[in-house]
């Protein structure tokens, strides 16, 4: 099932809402802030409790560079003292 964009399985629960589903998902967004949950499995428990099992979606990740001593993701705020710095300085390759 499909529940706001995210791909939900239910297992040994036969009365699941859709709002109780959804407080599920708002509690595994809470515990793990700015990461964005991609599915949900649901499993029922012979005790009452339910097990959540879920997968974040990877964070996307931006480039850092670091000029004499700054930490940065971009240039675009650089005065050209810096940006002539990082224009100058030797490149290394990866090797593959």
């Amino acid at each position: 099932m499909n529940v706001n964009g995210i791909e939900v399985t239910i297992k040994g629960i036969d009365d699941i809402s859709e709002k109780e589903i959804l407080t599920y998902m708002n509690y595994i967004e809470e515990q793990n802030i700015g990461e964005t949950l991609e599915s949900l499995e649901i499993s029922g428990a012979p005790d009452g409790n339910v097990a959540l099992d879920y997968t974040l979606r990877p964070q996307e990740f931006e480039r850092i560079r670091r000029i004499t001593g700054y930490l940065v993701g971009t240039i675009d705020r650089w005065n050209n003292a810096k940006r002539a710095e990082e224009h100058d300085r030797v490149k290394h390759s990866l090797m593959h």
